[in-house]
């Protein structure tokens, strides 16, 4: 089968997809599933979840393959944004927050961005960050390295909605005066 998949065209292989055959499903899974699982992997950071995460990703690109526009964009960059958009809704669901408090502590957080790539300390924000006020440190920390929505920041700390969007706009102002080097 490898032959196969080093041998088919992108062209070729959505054409199959379109017409639903089978074996192409095979072929996509086998040339991009590896790359797909890191994406997802480095967003929920639990391979169990990110194995889910992938299979949900491939039955979604499998059912919705007729709405592929390969004029918007090439399949591959279609497929990493399914991807990580369920990576994503996955680290907000309600069970899975719960699921990564009960796990054991020495388990891996979504807020360990342990990997090459995004790092806030390489660019000072947490030593910034630890300027704000606590309840906005509280939520910039909720909000941008954890993931959470205002809203379900409102409901895990059982703080009023507005209390959370008002703490997120002031702690951006200071932000704001703090990188440009105004207090």
């Amino acid at each position: 089968m490898r032959n196969n998949t080093l041998s088919i065209t992108e062209e070729e292989l959505v054409a199959r997809l379109k017409a639903k055959d089978d074996s192409a499903m095979s072929v996509l899974y086998d040339m991009y599933s590896a790359t797909l699982f890191g994406v997802v992997l480095q967003i929920v950071k639990v391979e169990e979840v990110a194995e889910d995460v992938l299979q949900e990703a491939f039955l979604k690109i499998w059912n919705s393959f007729q709405s592929y526009d390969a004029s918007k964009g090439r399949l591959f960059t279609w497929m990493i944004n399914i991807c990580r958009n369920l990576a994503i809704d996955k680290i907000r669901s309600k069970q899975h927050r719960v699921s990564q408090k009960t796990d054991d502590i020495s388990a891996p957080s979504r807020a360990d961005y342990g990997s090459e790539s995004f790092n806030p300390e390489h660019i000072g924000i947490q030593e910034i960050t630890q300027k704000l006020k606590p309840d906005q440190k509280q939520i910039i920390d909720l909000m941008y390295f954890q993931g959470m929505t205002q809203s379900e920041i409102a409901d895990e700390f059982n703080i009023p909605l507005g209390t959370v969007k008002t703490r997120a706009r002031s702690a951006i102002k200071n932000l704001s005066k703090l990188f440009k080097g105004r207090e």
